[in-house]
């Protein structure tokens, strides 16, 4: 029993592992962090192994988790910083000057965010990003739409103040 279950979990690891780690550097700008990140989600997922019916989304949304707590923690350390620094006062925060799209992503809100980085970054169907999330379809559709039409927003109000 137990070496059939390390034997799934081999498997499962070369199979998913790559793809979620280059996943996780899309995100996070980083192989090191990324790879870390991976290996986390698998940790948690071999903690909960027998309890997790599908592993690959308790894998990326795990991920997704550790990737909004990175992004969150990179945001208090540039916070204290430009606190700290007597230029970074004068100048203006970097997020305004930089309309990449993984900043904008970073910036939805957790509704919108979570879904989002399942469907356009992981390329899980809407009908398994509405079982992660324990939403309905039509939901997760009417969420990334409006995750959209705020990044458009957004991406707009950026290239018109470049120009």
């Amino acid at each position: 029993m137990k070496r059939s279950r390390e034997k799934a979990a081999a498997e499962l690891f070369a199979a998913l592992y790559p793809r979620l780690a280059g996943w996780c550097r899309r995100l996070v700008d980083d192989d090191e962090t990324a790879h870390e990140i991976a290996s986390e989600a698998f940790t948690r997922l071999w903690a909960r192994w027998t309890s997790v019916s599908e592993p690959r989304g308790f894998l990326y949304v795990t991920a997704a988790n550790i990737v909004r707590d990175h992004w969150r923690r990179l945001e208090r350390e540039r916070r204290a910083m430009r606190r700290a620094t007597v230029e970074a006062s004068v100048l203006p925060p970097t997020e305004q000057n930089d309309p990449s799209v993984r900043l904008l992503v970073q910036a939805l809100p957790e509704r919108l965010r979570i879904p989002t980085l399942l469907h356009y970054y992981a390329d899980l169907p809407i009908r398994e990003v509405a079982v992660l999330t324990g939403r309905k379809e039509g939901t997760v559709k009417a969420d990334l739409h409006a995750a959209r039409e705020l990044l458009r927003a957004h991406l707009r109000r950026s290239l018109d103040r470049i120009q």
